[in-house]
């Protein structure tokens, strides 16, 4: 399984921007397809955006227009650029390679948007 660590999370005013990055080990991360899920306290983990090899690229309504995920294979690594946020993105976001029931998850970081 290919392990993932995100960065970029923080302390962010009401319509600022982030970008959360999630690094990859292992030689395989161009096959996989990429995702980012985000969870607040008592609440399911949420289905944020999605790209896969080829770079087709999928969002949840809620973020649409102001999130874009994106990939640089070379690097292994997988983005997620977050602008125009709201107190309600707060949550613990987290990578996941190869899909929730089977994949692999990273360790989350926290953005927290807040006046």
């Amino acid at each position: 399984q290919v392990q993932l660590v995100e960065s970029g999370g923080g302390l962010v005013q009401p319509g600022g921007s982030l970008r959360l990055s999630c690094a990859a080990s292992g030689s395989m991360f161009s096959i996989y397809v990429m995702y980012w899920y985000r969870q607040t306290p008592g609440k399911q983990r949420e289905l944020v955006a999605s790209i896969t090899s080829g770079g087709i690229t999928n969002y949840a309504d809620s973020v649409k227009g102001r999130f874009t995920i994106s990939r640089d294979n070379a690097k292994n690594t997988v983005y997620l650029q977050m602008n125009s946020l709201k107190p309600e993105d707060t949550a613990v976001y987290y990578c996941n390679a190869g899909g929730a029931t089977f994949g692999s998850w990273g360790q989350g970081t926290q953005v927290t948007v807040s006046s």
